[in-house]
């Protein structure tokens, strides 16, 4: 069946729940179905560590066969990332990780090429200089783990590390990553279910596991004007931006097969769920409790939104009309507002849509996970017309 554009159908029906003052945001919600083009989403808000949004609606395939369900998980892109830094914040919290030493003293492959002395901070807040790869890295490399981070502990950065932030689209998940596995034994995946997701009953994977195909969201490419959007932007990218973005290039094909379902991308596969999305950036929001349970001590939560400096990014720079600030492993809302008024909240978005949310001072978090890829890496419109009904809830 052919998809329909924007305006050519009613909206589907939106299912879930709100408190009533947060009528507005089931409003925009709804809009982005008629006016936005959403096929399926889901949002959560959780204010205080209380649910006050739960939607869901429309389709989890571009067929629309399959309706969207309350436990539709979806793969979020770079959504992702701020997962992996909760990861790493875990450890430094117990004391197994200095986000100041170098990065080789816990991988020692990596102290070369001018990196001896990078610090663990570089990495997580995209300072590095290592947004791709120099040599060409096939789509079936990179689902190699060892054959990924051996080039990555190679290769030399593309700037003085420390110097300027440029995203590192998808090296992040194995550079972040291969620290975790330096110190646990494991891969981030197991590492964030057996510490976090685990014990706190979240619906939110690295990878997909097999089993859980059957309930999966499919990806949906963009409308034709989105996509040449996004085609016009790589277009004009200098070689470290096409290298982060572009090597390998990754489409919605790619992103919905097993192969990449199954590979371990701690940058760019985690899977979930809009619950889980808001429960996981919710541990930041609460200061490091989520509930009743500490997961993290409060000055670690707060050390995760410790601003790096702003700069325009030497990736994403063109997408944004003011300097952009990492923390680290997630973005400040600055002059942006990506994720707010508090220039303090934080967060992160993947690629189309997807965002996770913490607000400690206004004690939000929020999760929203779509399946058609809108054509900006960040602020897509319909994520940003959500946060501007929650704020004006409050």
């Amino acid at each position: 069946m052919p998809e329909s554009g924007p305006h050519r159908s009613p909206a589907p029906e939106v299912e879930g729940h709100h408190d009533p003052r947060f009528d507005a945001v089931r409003e925009a919600f709804e809009e982005n179905f008629r006016r936005r083009d959403e096929l399926g989403a889901a949002l959560t808000v959780q204010v205080n560590g209380r649910t006050v949004v739960d939607l869901w609606g429309g389709w989890a395939d571009a067929a629309r066969t399959r309706r969207w369900e309350r436990d539709t998980p979806v793969n979020v892109w770079s959504t992702t990332k701020g997962v992996t830094a909760l990861c790493a914040h875990l450890l430094a919290d117990r004391g197994l990780l200095d986000l100041d030493a170098p990065v080789a003293s816990y991988w020692p492959e990596f102290g070369a090429a001018g990196k001896e002395e990078l610090p663990v901070r570089h990495l997580l807040s995209h300072r590095a200089g290592l947004a791709g790869l120099r040599e060409p890295h096939a789509l079936a490399e990179l689902y190699d783990w060892e054959v990924t981070t051996a080039r990555l502990a190679a290769t030399e950065p593309w700037w003085e590390p420390g110097t300027r932030s440029g995203y590192h689209a998808m090296t992040y998940g194995f550079l972040v990553g291969e620290v975790i596995r330096r110190i646990t034994g494991q891969l981030p995946g197991a590492f964030l279910r057996d510490e976090i997701t685990g014990p706190l009953d979240i619906d939110f994977t690295i990878g997909l596991p097999a089993m859980e195909a059957g309930r999966v969201a499919e990806l949906v490419p963009a409308t034709t004007s989105a996509s040449s959007e996004r085609a016009a932007t790589f277009a004009q990218l200098e070689p470290a931006a096409r290298a982060a973005l572009a090597n390998p290039l990754v489409g919605i094909a790619q992103a919905n097969s097993p192969q990449w379902r199954a590979a371990e991308l701690p940058a760019a596969n985690g899977h979930g769920t809009a619950r889980a999305v808001a429960a996981l950036y919710g541990v930041f929001a609460g200061r490091g409790r989520s509930g009743a349970r500490r997961v993290l001590s409060e000055e670690a939560a707060e050390r995760a939104r410790e601003g790096q400096g702003a700069c325009r990014d030497v990736v994403l720079g063109a997408g944004f009309a003011h300097d952009t600030e990492c923390a680290l492993g997630l973005w400040l809302s600055g002059p942006n507002a990506s994720y707010g008024p508090n220039p303090r909240a934080f967060g992160h978005d993947g690629l189309g849509g997807s965002c996770g949310l913490a607000d400690p001072e206004a004690g939000v978090s929020l999760g929203y996970v779509m399946n058609r890829m809108g054509g900006r890496i960040a602020d897509d419109p319909r994520k940003m017309a959500l946060i501007e009904a929650v704020y004006a809830s409050l």
